[in-house]
């Protein structure tokens, strides 16, 4: 059985290995098929929208993938280097019936990625990628002539566009004005977005990695180094700092001592802000089984519920989409706030947080520490048969003992990898020391029950 060209995210892999100019062009007329002619009434010309982070290689991919709409009758609206969910917010703005987002997030800069967008700026489900990977291989593409091959025109004012529905989720008496911002933007999309909306609210702005050349994506900056920003708000005295990552659909944010504030507790100051303006759904956020015991804590005591999904931020927008809920993510930073986006936002979120701490007039830290995780211990076991975790009595025995002795103050997570013979053993307990050895007993149960 071939393996499936579509990941977890998308397409990813090495540009110019997988993914070719040929390789994207086919993939474009694929979707042309199956995004647009399948989706528009008959007679009428599907439009996509195109974007691409600040990779060099996104501009011959982009440019093969634009030649394969045009190719089958699509027309095309190129939005240059914007954001992963600029590219969103102007599929949806636009009345585009799908678009292209070209990224590989927090990958180094070889690496690529190509993202679809169905109409209203929302990720495909599994049924339309596998429709999409059928037809490319199949290779059945359109081919039209003369008039009825498609435009490709530049979507010239879509960062204005975005920048201008960033500032208007923001209550009229929510400024910036007072704070000094430090932000990181990995040399990436955020580039130019991200500093125009925190002046044009009023921050005063420093910024760091906003020079992309195409190569320098990444490149020890953003949210997978924030070393140098952790360093710069120090050296300012700011209020805070914020670490995009390439394309800037995640933030992490520092506090003015230079501390890292990581998604679970940013999502804790959101979260209670909403629900006390009283805009929280059902008093409700979502979250995976890997955010800390302590976040679900917390919440439990100021009346809201954390609702748990497995690991990704499409499980996360799965369970939001499905029960209405609309706050959302993960640890990693990764923030959904549906009453605005359809994909996690690292702009937007690092917009509401600053407005949080210039509304409460509080530093950073103090409202960060509210939430303190519970300690944890994660054990990587290999070389095991992770396919075995469900069916071994001794394991799962082994669990609801420890299950039994952490109470309600801890939590046991088996979790196998999807690729590779591992499972992932994560205790979290009241104190560092319980969770390092009753981590250490199941990992030496999982190595006695599961070696290959």
């Amino acid at each position: 059985m071939s393996k499936r060209l579509f990941g977890t995210d998308g397409v990813r892999g090495l540009a110019n290995e997988l993914i070719t100019p040929s390789m994207a062009l086919e993939l474009a007329q694929a979707a042309s098929i199956v995004l647009g002619f399948n989706t528009v009434k008959k007679g009428a010309r599907p439009k996509a929208v195109i974007a691409h982070d600040s990779r060099i290689s996104g501009e011959f991919i982009g440019s093969a993938m634009m030649a394969g709409f045009a190719a089958s009758g699509v027309d095309v609206w190129d939005a240059g280097m914007v954001p992963t969910p600029a590219a969103a917010y102007l599929v949806s703005a636009t009345d585009a019936d799908f678009g292209v987002m070209i990224s590989a997030s927090h990958n180094p800069a070889e690496d690529n990625g190509i993202k679809f967008l169905a109409r209203g700026g929302k990720k495909l489900d599994d049924s339309l990628e596998d429709s999409i990977e059928k037809l490319f291989k199949e290779k059945d593409f359109r081919a039209p002539i003369g008039g009825e091959v498609g435009r490709i025109r530049p979507l010239a004012d879509g960062e204005d566009r975005y920048i201008t529905h960033l500032l208007s989720t923001m209550p009229e008496h929510r400024r910036l004005n007072g704070l000094t911002v430090v932000l990181d933007c990995a040399n990436g999309a955020a580039s130019g977005v991200s500093p125009d909306a925190f002046r044009t609210l009023g921050a005063q702005v420093i910024v760091l990695a906003a020079e992309p050349d195409g190569t320098n994506i990444n490149d020890g900056v953003g949210s997978t180094h924030p070393e140098k920003l952790q360093a710069a708000v120090v050296k300012h005295g700011a209020d805070m700092g914020i670490a995009h990552d390439g394309d800037a659909d995640r933030c992490l944010a520092v506090d003015e001592q230079g501390n890292m504030v990581d998604g679970d507790k940013i999502m804790s100051i959101l979260a209670v802000a909403m629900k006390d303006a009283g805009r929280l759904k059902d008093n409700t956020l979502v979250a995976t089984v890997m955010s800390s015991l302590g976040l679900e804590l917390y919440l439990k005591e100021q009346g809201i519920k954390l609702e748990r999904t497995s690991v990704g931020d499409r499980y996360v927008l799965e369970s939001m989409n499905a029960n209405g809920f609309n706050l959302g993510g993960e640890q990693s930073g990764h923030v959904i706030m549906s009453d605005y986006a359809t994909t996690g936002d690292g702009v937007l979120t690092g917009l509401h947080l600053a407005a949080e701490v210039a509304h409460t007039g509080l530093p950073l830290s103090e409202l960060a520490a509210r939430m303190q995780p519970t300690p944890q211990k994660l054990i990587n076991v290999k070389g095991v048969d992770r396919d075995g975790v469900k069916d071994s009595v001794a394991l799962q025995d082994a669990v609801t003992e420890a299950e039994k002795e952490l109470g309600e103050s801890g939590r046991v997570l088996l979790r196998p990898s999807g690729t590779e013979p591992l499972v992932r053993v994560m205790v979290e307990a009241a104190d560092q020391e319980t969770a390092d050895s009753v981590a250490q007993r199941l990992a030496d149960v999982v190595t006695a029950e599961l070696s290959l």
